[in-house]
């Protein structure tokens, strides 16, 4: 069990802490200014979805399931909740998504995962969920 640095080790860690607070201040700052933009958002896609453009509150609402496939359920970002419960059927919590949203509709998760797969897939290929911030 290795309780610290191994010589010669500082400078990398340094910048490893060094880039992490960086990366943690940007998101810091981000979330302050997402946070009240997310919650006006939120209201803007009740009146859409109630009075206005179904296509606008629908892209809103896809985009929320991103969110919450991602904060919530550990899921990738670019994935929403139906496809990630799909992936992970076996899992208690996705048998549950599944059973539900198969009320709704007959194999939905399923569907949603045969379309989004493939996307999932290229950005894993590409790295592309690799930290941007350095």
């Amino acid at each position: 069990m290795v309780l610290g640095p191994k010589a010669g080790d500082g400078p990398q860690i340094f910048m490893t802490f060094q880039s992490t607070l960086k990366e943690r201040g940007a998101g810091f700052l981000l979330l302050c200014a997402i946070v009240p933009m997310a919650v006006l958002g939120y209201l803007i896609m009740v009146v859409h979805g109630l009075f206005g453009q179904t296509a606008r509150a629908r892209g809103a609402v896809r985009a929320l399931d991103h969110f919450v496939n991602a904060s919530v359920f550990n899921g990738y970002p670019w994935e929403s909740l139906s496809s990630h419960a799909w992936r992970e059927r076996d899992q208690s919590w996705a048998k549950v998504v599944v059973r539900f949203l198969d009320f709704f509709q007959k194999d939905h998760c399923r569907r949603a995962n045969r379309r989004e797969q493939p996307i999932v897939d290229l950005v894993l290929e590409k790295g592309l969920h690799h930290q941007t911030i350095k």
